[in-house]
């Protein structure tokens, strides 16, 4: 026998995946019902693109349910027991989009006469089992060559269950022969993510091995003891970069390369030394952020067996480590970046090498709907931010490697840069070692930044909250503090800057009660059992 749960009410809503900031962008061009209709086609056809649907999920961050969810629909064996039921005259879209988001069936009905033709369509090259409510044994004749299973009226097994959180539908989960159905209003009130919430509520978890289980033996070192050790180190090395730039300014290494010391580069320009600090403390602050972002994602993330963590992590690296050669183009290798990147380099594969042990999460309970609301947007306009620094670094890397100046900055030096070529010919590709080697950080700090918010945004991850405050108060406030101090105070250079501040803020405030929220409280005051 086969009870199926169906979450909310039967309607002819459309499935909403976007958040709803962008629903009511599109909503106010398009009308809220046709921009929910397009929403779910876009998804629906980029995921039905070659190598579009991998994407996609990637994107998403959707991962496999547990294996406990693994049952049967209709007599029809399917990997996971929480899917979806839409209306016919959104079914091809429904088919295609709501697997991406992780449905692991979808009930198409009531199918009528008039309807057959259209759901014919959509079960082809179906991602996961359709199985269609049809109005009469004509219909289902009509279409049983073409679905995985279909049933006429109703059915005395179908119990119909009102849970709108994923605690409720887990629970309904709990008895091997049931299966959670969400309406499309259940997904337009709950958002894209009501499936991974599901997902993760209802995935085994068990505690987190001690230093008494692991030992001292760094080969026994579980994977994020290597990003806490990666990111210590990062914080370290942006620290030190720092209180070189403050001090010395230069050191043997480049006082060889240029062959002058900090005196003879006051004689050449007396803007010169200023410039030179201010790409590298914005640098040391970028290196300081990452080092941040990489021990939030070590011991919030990998340590809890999330494996978006460590996706998040390993794309990061894989941008900053390589841009360590960027000394090919300037022709100038620093010794200390260098070794840094040695060290560090070999603590970065023990952390990502292989995925994350068991999960060890404890879902938070479901808080306030306005709550979550907010803190969608946050999440829309930190990841607008992400995507944004990540676009300006890859400008200061390629300016960094063939013009090396930007317009603002002749004006602040005064001179332009054929001068300082016939002051010093090996100075300008010095300079071009500082920028782009602060692109390449600002790249690899930017998609920490932009996979975390797309995939990190979960009610109680307070860590998520503070890893992302820490990176910004580090990589933006050193950057502001320092061109005020040089002058060097162009408003055109620095609103980029400005920008971020004021989104990242906007979008912390916004985020913070539901990312902190405290989950004790949450249990206690809970009425589920």
């Amino acid at each position: 026998m086969v009870a199926t749960d169906v979450i909310g009410k039967d309607g002819l809503a459309v499935p909403d995946w976007t958040y709803h900031p962008l629903r009511g962008i599109a909503a106010a061009l398009l009308g809220t019902s046709r921009s929910r209709r397009v929403a779910l086609r876009a998804l629906a056809v980029v995921g039905s693109s070659p190598g579009g649907g991998r994407a996609v999920s990637w994107v998403l961050g959707h991962r496999h349910a547990p294996s406990w969810l693994a049952g049967s629909v209709a007599g029809v064996a399917v990997r996971s027991r929480l899917g979806a039921v839409v209306p016919p005259e959104v079914a091809w879209a429904a088919v295609r989009a709501l697997p991406l988001l992780g449905a692991g069936v979808v009930e198409v009905g009531p199918v009528g006469p008039a309807d057959v033709r259209a759901v014919r369509v959509a079960a082809r090259g179906r991602r996961v089992p359709v199985v269609v409510r049809a109005t009469g044994p004509d219909v289902a004749g009509a279409l049983s060559p073409h679905v995985d299973a279909v049933r006429v009226g109703a059915d005395p097994d179908v119990v119909h269950l009102r849970a709108t959180s994923p605690a409720r539908a887990v629970d309904a989960l709990a008895d091997p022969a049931k299966v959670v159905l969400a309406t499309p209003e259940v997904l337009v009130h709950a958002g894209p993510g009501w499936f991974s919430r599901v997902v993760e509520a209802a995935t085994p978890t068990r505690p987190a091995p001690s230093v008494r289980d692991v030992g001292w033996d760094p080969r026994r070192w579980p994977a994020w003891w290597w990003g806490l050790l990666m990111g210590l180190g990062m914080v370290a090395a942006g620290l030190g970069a720092a209180a070189i730039t403050l001090g010395p300014v230069l050191l043997w290494y480049d006082r060889g390369f240029l062959g002058a010391d900090v005196d003879r580069l006051h004689g050449i320009n007396h803007h010169l030394v200023h410039f030179l600090q201010h790409d590298r403390i914005t640098m040391a602050g970028a290196m300081v952020a990452i080092g941040a972002l990489y021990v939030g994602l070590a011991v919030g993330g990998i340590r809890a067996g999330r494996p978006w963590a460590r996706e998040a992590l390993l794309v990061s690296g894989w941008i900053g480590f390589p841009t360590v050669l960027y000394f090919l183009g300037s022709g100038f290798v620093e010794p200390l970046h260098t070794a840094a990147a040695v060290v560090l380099f070999p603590m970065f594969l023990a952390a990502t090498r292989r995925r994350p042990d068991d999960p060890r999460w404890t879902p938070c309970p479901d808080g306030p709907e306005r709550e979550r609301r907010r803190a969608l947007v946050g999440q829309l306009l930190l990841v607008c931010t992400g995507v944004g620094l990540f676009v300006g670094g890859a400008v200061v890397s390629v300016v960094g490697l063939s013009d090396v100046f930007v317009p603002s900055d002749l004006v602040f030096l005064g001179v332009g840069p054929e001068v300082l070529d016939e002051a010093n010919a090996r100075l300008t590709a010095f300079i071009a070692h500082d920028r782009a080697g602060l692109g390449g950080v600002v790249m690899s700090a930017a998609a920490a930044i932009t996979l975390l918010g797309a995939w990190g945004w979960r009610r109680g991850e307070s860590w998520v909250w503070w890893s992302l405050a820490v990176a910004a108060a580090a990589g933006f406030l050193p950057a502001v503090v320092v061109h005020g101090v040089i002058g060097y105070t162009d408003a055109g250079h620095l609103a980029p800057v400005f920008a971020g501040i004021g989104l990242t803020a906007t979008a912390l405030v916004l985020a913070r009660p539901y990312l902190c929220a405290r989950r004790e409280r949450d249990r206690a005051a809970s009425p589920l059992p």
